[in-house]
């Protein structure tokens, strides 16, 4: 399924070597190129130029757009979101070039930069407004990136998008980063934000006890685990938890995780590096449900859930596992299975493709939830 190194043989031969030069200037062309090239291409040709054959696994075929950018992302030796060494630095620096570097107009919406207090000194955010002002929802984002790489930037399209298309306030939360702050850092950042969001919706142009949350893989964890901190504190509650193929279970050891251990923007690997960086020197074990929400004792009485999974994801098992447990909890669950779609595909709107149309029917999906609310 691998296609071969184009070129002569000297340079099949220096692709071949790792990082080597011909290695990395194919990975900035990759990192900076092609997101800008691949909305444009016809969906005939993406399979031509990836070379393959379509991808089928488990009943799912794999969008021919995210086949495309995978066989690219193989072509300049990178397989996963954290690089070669697991260097959390560099890896944040190529998450943020990779999702800040697509093409396509600005999605132009109302927005404001500011701090909020937290447990240990304050907490970046940024506040996304409708255009027209007039929203009464707030929902609390949580951004991906394993606890360890994400920040503002590299969600900040998804939610300018979420904003404009579910006509809501969205906050998004710069929540602290492991390995320089493992957990509990991220949890007690993420509950102090909600807080302060139910606290201050008035503020923001939102309705007081119209507060939701969301986030997308770690967020998603995040998300989840709020709702039943909040829950136990019998404080107020979100509206809706919105989690996009969250982490659920960190001792989970599921047919998914097997069939995309590798080759599928997330792998194995980049989750093992995660828990390592998130979970060492913290004194949390990995079934606590702080980090474990799908452990936790109870899951009744916990706000309706709109959870996303994708058919190529190694979380996907994960998701659908929480959706069955949260229900037969009672907890009001609505799941949504996107087959043709690995993780983070909502971070990949703007290629176009499956994950576009994805992105757009979850968005429209938490606008209809929140009107029922």
């Amino acid at each position: 399924m691998t296609p071969s190194l184009p070129g002569t043989p000297d340079v099949q031969r220096g692709l071949s070597r790792g990082p080597t030069r011909w290695a990395s200037l194919l990975q900035g062309a990759v990192t900076n190129v092609g997101p800008k090239v691949i909305p444009w291409i016809p969906a005939p040709a993406k399979r031509a130029l990836s070379g393959i054959r379509s991808v089928a696994i488990d009943g799912n075929t794999l969008d021919p757009t995210l086949q495309l950018m995978l066989s690219g992302l193989r072509l300049a030796g990178i397989d996963g979101l954290m690089i070669a060494g697991g260097d959390p630095i560099a890896s944040r620096a190529q998450m943020h070039d990779s999702l800040t570097g697509f093409a396509g107009p600005q999605i132009h919406v109302a927005v404001d930069d500011l701090t909020l207090p937290g447990p240990a000194g304050d907490i970046r955010a940024r506040h996304y407004r409708p255009a027209s002002g007039d929203a009464d929802d707030l929902l609390v984002f949580y951004h991906g990136g394993g606890w360890t790489i994400g920040d503002l930037e590299s969600c900040d399209a998804l939610c300018r998008l979420t904003c404009r298309d579910a006509g809501i306030h969205v906050l998004s939360i710069d929540y602290r980063l492991a390995p320089e702050h493992p957990a509990p850092a991220a949890i007690e950042d993420a509950y102090a934000a909600f807080t302060w969001a139910c606290q201050n919706a008035r503020e923001l142009g939102a309705t007081s006890g119209r507060v939701a949350v969301g986030g997308d893989s770690a967020g998603g964890n995040l998300a989840a685990v709020v709702s039943q901190l909040a829950r136990d504190a019998g404080g107020p509650t979100p509206v809706l938890q919105w989690l996009l193929y969250p982490r659920t279970d960190f001792t989970a050891q599921t047919r998914s995780l097997s069939l995309f251990a590798h080759g599928f923007l997330l792998t194995k690997r980049d989750m093992d590096l995660f828990a390592a960086h998130y979970l060492k020197g913290s004194g949390i074990d990995p079934t606590d449900p702080r980090v474990s929400p799908a452990l936790a004792e109870s899951l009744a009485d916990l706000a309706p859930a709109l959870i996303a999974v994708g058919g190529f994801d190694p979380l996907r098992d994960e998701g659908q596992h929480y959706a069955a447990a949260l229900q037969a909890a009672g907890t009001p669950v609505d799941l949504r299975y996107m087959g043709s779609l690995t993780h983070g595909f909502a971070s990949l709107f703007p290629l176009g493709g499956d994950s576009a149309m994805a992105t757009s029917d979850l968005i429209s999906a938490l606008r209809a939830h929140l009107s029922r609310a």
